[in-house]
């Protein structure tokens, strides 16, 4: 028997505790919502990070008295640091939460539009999951090859022509290939590109010679998804995934970890190479769709925004193994990680460009 509280009771128990805090102290001072709002953390991005952000925002407010509930908004982590990178002042994120690394071009955006220090930390990991509905959904044997020739816009240069499983791999079910996943602006959708698509693909010299060579023919066939009905952008929202599979026996769904091991009743993992997504494999990097997650912030808003540094304290005091976030699904990161991850919160250690 699931003996574990459900995401979603988790989750409404997180909002209604945020909430809650948040009209305490806005009764208490005598002010209206909208006056307090200035004095909120306001936090972007990933939907794979939102729901341990939330719980770590709802525990920052149980302990901070008098602290305003941050904001928080599920845009993606690709529209999340994009609105971060767009400078620094009160209009714009304290935050942005990630399910994938800045990247340098990304880094560089944030500093040409005056975002100059930024404080990255590595909070936990989690990893992409493939998932089938639990009552009789599709039972398919997935590797990185599989996954790069079913889903590529062109694979090895080729143009993609394959309609159902068995047209990739003649041993794979002759079922139409029904992937539903996430938009452009996701990070998981990124971390696909990146730890799946791109390594695949790169086993042809071929393929690999291209990223030199032609730049645009290699995002084209390396790093881009299919466009047609075989791969379903599903926004972000990972809980409307979850629902999607589970009421469709023929269809694979994709998103973070923590979304199939909160849904047991409704979906089943699906390995990749031959092993399951699980909170061990995930931590020591053996399932091949592993990923860590991360949170940047602008230090320059650290004292300006009331409570930025209370409330990294309190992701410090939430992330290790038997903690509250491993409660609803983060895959704590490794001691080493999070001991230099601590270190950052305390030193408030700015990043620079010589780490990509």
């Amino acid at each position: 028997m699931n003996t574990k509280t459900p995401r979603s009771n988790l989750l409404r128990d997180s909002r209604l505790l945020l909430v809650g805090a948040s009209l305490a102290i806005l009764a208490a001072c005598g002010e209206t919502e909208e006056d307090a709002g200035v004095d909120a953390i306001s936090i972007v991005g990933s939907s794979t990070v939102f729901p341990f952000a939330e719980k770590v925002a709802a525990d920052f407010v149980a302990a901070n008295e008098g602290m305003a509930a941050p904001s928080i908004e599920s845009t993606g982590s690709t529209e999340g640091i994009e609105t971060f990178c767009a400078g620094e002042g009160p209009d714009t994120p304290d935050i942005v939460n990630a399910s994938r690394r800045m990247t340098v071009t990304e880094f560089n955006g944030c500093s040409n539009n005056g975002v100059s220090e930024i404080i990255e930390i590595k909070v936990g990991r989690d990893g992409i999951a493939f998932a089938s509905s639990i009552d009789d959904g599709i039972e398919i044997e997935l590797s990185p090859s599989i996954i790069y020739r079913a889903l590529a816009a062109n694979p090895f240069g080729e143009e993609q022509t394959a309609a159902n499983w068995s047209d990739v791999d003649g041993s794979l079910p002759n079922e139409p290939i029904t992937v539903y996943g996430p938009p452009a602006t996701s990070g998981t959708r990124d971390a696909l590109l990146d730890i799946i698509l791109q390594p695949a693909c790169t086993t042809n010299g071929a393929m690999a010679a291209l990223e030199e060579s032609d730049p645009t023919a290699f995002e084209q066939n390396c790093h881009a998804l299919r466009g047609d009905s075989a791969y379903i952008d599903q926004g972000e929202q990972d809980d409307l995934i979850v629902r999607k599979i589970a009421n469709n026996p023929r269809a694979i769904g994709m998103f973070g970890y923590s979304y199939l091991e909160e849904n047991p009743d409704s979906v089943k993992a699906l390995p990749v190479g031959g092993v399951l997504p699980t909170a061990e494999t995930i931590a020591d990097e053996s399932y091949p769709a592993s990923r860590p997650l991360y949170i940047y912030v602008k230090k320059a808003h650290i004292g300006v925004t009331p409570g930025i540094q209370e409330y990294l304290n309190q992701w410090s005091q939430s992330w290790s193994a038997g903690g509250p976030l491993t409660a609803i699904g983060l895959v704590p990161a490794s001691d080493e990680v999070q001991a230099a991850s601590a270190e950052t919160v305390s030193n408030l250690t700015v990043m620079n460009s010589e780490g990509f």
